[in-house]
C-alpha cells in the first residue's frame, strides 16, 4: 500500500502565528489534519507537518510519497543534508529538535520526497495551504511551540 501525503506550513510574520496542514490519502482513504501555533516560523511548520503526517502511520515500513512546497524540507532530505547535519550535532543549524524527531520517524518508513511549486494549482498543496493558514489565523486555539519560544528568549537575552 502506498500512502500519499501532502503538507504545507505557514507563518504570519515569520516568526509569528503559524500553522500546518496535512492531507493523507491511500486508495479511498483521506484524512486532513491541521494545527496552529502562536509564535513560530514557516520552516518549523513545514517540517512539523511532515513529522505529524508520518506519526499518523500505524504500521512500520510503509511506502510513502510526501509532496511539499518546501525546498528547505525536501532538499534537506533528498540531498541527504540532514544526515550530515546530524553527524555534526546540528551545530549552527536551526530546528534541530524537529530534525531529530523527523529522523526517528523517517527511519521507520520508505519515504520519497516530492517538491511541488506552491500556489500553482496543485490540489493537494492548495488544500494544505488553506488548512495551514486557517490554523495560523485561529487565534483562539493556538498551541505553543515551546522549543522555538524558549530559543527566542535565550537568543534575545530574556532569560
Amino acid at each position: 500500500m502506498i500512502i500519499n501525503i501532502y503538507t504545507d506550513g505557514a507563518a504570519r510574520g515569520n516568526p509569528g502565528n503559524g500553522g500546518y496542514g496535512i492531507v493523507l490519502t491511500s486508495g479511498k482513504f483521506k484524512k486532513e489534519l491541521s494545527a496552529g501555533y502562536r509564535y513560530t516560523t514557516n520552516n518549523r511548520m513545514e517540517l512539523l507537518a511532515v513529522i505529524v503526517a508520518l506519526q499518523q502511520l500505524k504500521n512500520p515500513n510503509m511506502q510513502v510519497n510526501i509532496f511539499t512546497d518546501s525546498k528547505y524540507v525536501c532538499d534537506a532530505i533528498e540531498k541527504k543534508w540532514v544526515f550530515g547535519w546530524k553527524a555534526k550535532g546540528f551545530v549552527g543549524k536551526k530546528n534541530a529538535d524537529l530534525w531529530n524527531e523527523f529522523l526517528k520517524i523517517y527511519a521507520q518508513h520508505q519515504v520519497k520526497m516530492h517538491w511541488v511549486k506552491g500556489h500553482a494549482g496543485h490540489p493537494g498543496n492548495e488544500r494544505c495551504d488553506v488548512l495551514a493558514t486557517e490554523a495560523a489565523d485561529n487565534k483562539s486555539n493556538l498551541l505553543i511551540d515551546h522549543v522555538y519560544e524558549q530559543e527566542q528568549k535565550t537568543e534575545n537575552g530574556l532569560l
